[in-house]
């Protein structure tokens, strides 16, 4: 089996910040997708989708900066590393350009070209030339002069016909002059000392039609066409020197080297344009592999790839290194699952509308498998997982971690022991009462999605567009399967997303199309259904995506459209009309709805009953167990996020940290509410001391539910009393919210709700 061991706030304001260290977040991102690279004497340095990361190649230390360091969130398009003034420029998507200084650590956000008054699908970074210090940026409008010394704009050329905007690839110096290969308008010229460059009359065109590169090396000024032909300019104009087979993926030159990269081929040329070398992807054992781009350090070649990483391979020599940091497979993380040891992550999937072969561009996805603990990360590639296609979601046996059920939302259900593939179940291996497939498709669109265990340890699924859409595998081995003609509307609708059982054995199941079904076979198998009717279940949408229940039997539903919730789970054994209710709260003096309106993803129960609520495009919510207030709302824009889109929440509840699969990273928040414990032999507190520069609140965790705690200084005063929801209270050091107390010695006194268990701990302030 082929396993592969892959070894704060970012605002937009044109000013220094320095780079946020916040604790409480950590990234879990993904730098396989290469789409730059630079360099200087001994370190290479990697833009990702949105990350980078510098590598020295001769000590291998390794430096990764992502969103929790201050970068943006949003897609990384170019980066340069200035060896003179030690700072690395990173341009993207949307025009954003951030200058990392590596001396200090510090971040500025440079937002000129995004305020630009032009259109906001032309402003992407393509390139940037250094003339000692100033930087000629490309981008898809034309070029912009910005000084990496004085960290100020200079001035934007538009040099297309009649000082039109036309996209610019990349530019090169060349005896005197500044050339600029256009994606659709040839190479264009002007001397570099020319006072009026910002007027396209100064500028005139070396060649015409597309041209997607261009380089100084050596003595010759070199350039390539949108189709692949790799020219030498004489002087007066380009002639071909080779024609590639692939388009060209990048050019540039290092030291008396020009380097080549195409979809599939690395070449290097001498400074005579000479090919001294030929690295294909086929060199690379074990991987299909695409290349983005490549440079070189001390005859060593570093290429990037799309899906891979990074690469190393000297010019003489056969071996091939991956350099790629540790991670997961890809950073659009669609589901995830966290226990106290473990961290899964799968990549989707199906799109908005429950259709897994437009969720990717090239039809159904074919991702792996990605785990996370104190060992690091194991990737699991698609290779070794019996060609189960579309992972949606992952269910862990909760009697035995080591056994961890995949649905896929094309072949069924797919078993992994030990981090091993065991069984892909489907139609072939589930008998007749087990798994099926739609009718009238291919014999292996076997779609599975939400699964939850009983407290009896059998598994339940949901098998979507088929009569008999609810199925468990029971502990014996055995399947069943439970007709639901008479629930849903219409069959081609029923597309089911997740699964959450209740106290009483329910299964509740959200839909696209059919609100929230329930199910109880307990109950004579009886079904009832949540809908969006005014005179029924009150739904804001039938498009139900997250289904929860909460420590008080609550039943927590988001849809497309807003929030509601059940107010007990028991009224499905007696109401033969299931009605919800949305909560009510008072803002700015105004009773509203909570979340009015909200595409809600997910929703997830803490240990002190709050929930984390996900959303398609406004970050996460965090509030109390009533909904009443909103503790934190996570965005882009005041933290680490690099994604709006929540995908998934997930909570490792022995140590509060919060996990949030986003369509850009995963990335986490150390939460306070963990699970409570059965008693309290493992309490614990922290920090512990706390020193003078601590400016957050002190954790006591490992507690009872209801546990009753108290504090008081050395001399018995009582300044702080809490009743403990979940595993987890916070002090914020005061003397009842009134004054920070003094520096001492202060006494945690715990006790359960009845008396019988009791713990005294410690904790020292030093102000």
């Amino acid at each position: 089996m082929k396993i592969f061991f892959l070894t704060l706030i970012t605002f937009f304001a044109s000013h220094f910040c320095l780079s946020q260290n916040n604790k409480l977040w950590k990234g879990y991102f993904s730098y396989s997708h290469i789409n730059d690279i630079s360099q200087d004497q001994t370190k290479i340095f990697a833009a990702t989708e949105n990350a980078i990361f510098s590598q020295d190649v001769i000590s291998g230390d390794l430096k990764t900066i992502n969103t929790i360091d201050g970068l943006s969130g949003l897609t990384i398009t170019a980066i340069y590393d200035s060896p003179s003034l030690k700072k690395t420029i990173i341009g993207y998507e949307n025009g954003l350009i951030i200058v990392y200084n590596q001396a200090d650590g510090s971040i500025l956000n440079v937002v000129d070209i995004i305020n630009k008054a032009i259109p906001q699908n032309v402003k992407k970074v393509n390139h940037f030339m250094d003339d000692n210090g100033m930087i000629y940026v490309s981008c898809d409008f034309g070029i912009v002069q910005y000084n990496l010394n004085t960290l100020q704009f200079g001035d934007t050329f538009f040099i297309g016909p009649n000082g039109s905007q036309i996209s610019i690839s990349q530019t090169a110096l060349f005896n005197g002059f500044i050339y600029a290969a256009s994606k659709n308008n040839g190479v264009l010229a002007a001397e570099i000392t020319s006072p009026f460059l910002n007027d396209f009359n100064q500028w005139y065109t070396v060649a015409d039609f597309g041209w997607s590169g261009v380089e100084k090396i050596g003595n010759n000024l070199v350039a390539t066409t949108s189709a692949g032909s790799l020219q030498k300019f004489n002087g007066t104009t380009f002639t071909p020197v080779v024609q590639l087979t692939e388009a060209v993926n990048d050019l540039r030159s290092n030291g008396s080297y020009l380097l080549v990269t195409t979809k599939n081929h690395v070449y290097v040329y001498n400074d005579a344009i000479s090919q001294i070398a030929d690295i294909s992807s086929t060199q690379i054992q074990d991987l299909t592999v695409e290349f983005t781009c490549a440079t070189m350090i001390n005859n060593i070649v570093f290429f990037g790839t799309t899906e891979n990483g990074i690469f190393s391979k000297g010019l003489t020599d056969s071996n091939i290194e991956n350099k790629t940091p540790a991670g997961p497979f890809r950073n659009d993380v669609f589901a995830i699952d966290a226990s106290s040891s473990n961290l899964w992550a799968v990549f989707g999937g199906y799109d908005l509308d429950y259709n897994p072969y437009a969720f990717t561009p090239n039809g159904l996805s074919k991702f792996g498998i990605s785990k996370f603990n104190k060992n690091g990360w194991l990737n699991i590639p698609y290779s070794d997982l019996s060609e189960a296609k579309a992972l949606s979601r992952i269910t862990v046996n909760p009697n035995n971690e080591n056994q961890v059920f995949f649905s896929s939302y094309y072949s069924g259900l797919l078993k992994v022991e030990n981090d091993q593939v065991t069984t892909l179940y489907n139609t072939t291996n589930t008998g007749s009462d087990g798994l099926q497939t739609i009718v009238g498709q291919v014999p292996d669109d076997v779609r599975i999605n939400g699964a939850a265990f009983d407290k009896t340890g059998n598994l339940w699924v949901t098998n979507s567009v088929v009569r008999k859409g609810l199925k468990v595998l029971k502990s014996s081995g055995q399947w069943q399967s439970y007709d639901m003609q008479n629930v849903y509307a219409v069959l081609g609708k029923l597309r089911f997303g997740r699964m959450v059982i209740d106290k009483n054995g329910t299964k509740w199941m959200g839909t696209w199309r059919d609100g929230v079904i329930g199910f109880n076979e307990s109950l004579n198998n009886r079904f009832r259904v949540i809908s969006n009717a005014s005179e029924g279940g009150n739904l804001p949408s039938f498009d139900a995506r997250a289904v929860a229940v909460d420590n008080r039997n609550q039943l927590w539903i988001g849809t497309l459209a807003g929030l509601r919730v059940l107010s007990n789970v028991d009224s499905f054994g007696s109401d033969e009309t299931l009605r919800t209710n949305p909560i009510i709260i008072i803002e700015d003096n105004l009773a509203q709805e909570l979340l009015y309106e909200q595409s809600i993803s997910d929703i997830f129960v803490d240990g002190a009953n709050n929930k984390w609520i996900g959303t398609i495009d406004s970050g996460v919510f965090y509030v109390s167990s009533d909904g009443q207030k909103t503790i934190h709302h996570f965005t882009t824009s005041n933290s680490p996020l690099p994604s709006n889109t929540i995908n998934d929440i997930d909570i490792n509840g022995t140590t509060g940290e919060v996990f949030f699969a986003t369509s850009k990273g995963l990335v986490s928040f150390k939460g306070t509410s963990t699970t409570a414990q059965g008693d309290l032999s493992n309490v614990y507190v922290y920090p512990n001391p706390v020193r003078p520069e601590f400016t957050g609140t002190v954790k006591i965790s490992g507690l009872l539910d209801k546990a009753n705690v108290k504090i008081s200084d050395i001399e018995g005063n009582l300044v702080h009393e809490a009743i403990a929801e979940g595993g987890t209270i916070e002090w914020d050091t005061t003397a009842f919210g009134k004054y920070k107390v003094a520096s001492g010695v202060y006494m945690i006194f715990i006790s359960s709700q009845d008396g019988a268990e009791t713990k005294v701990k410690k904790v020292m302030i030093i102000r």
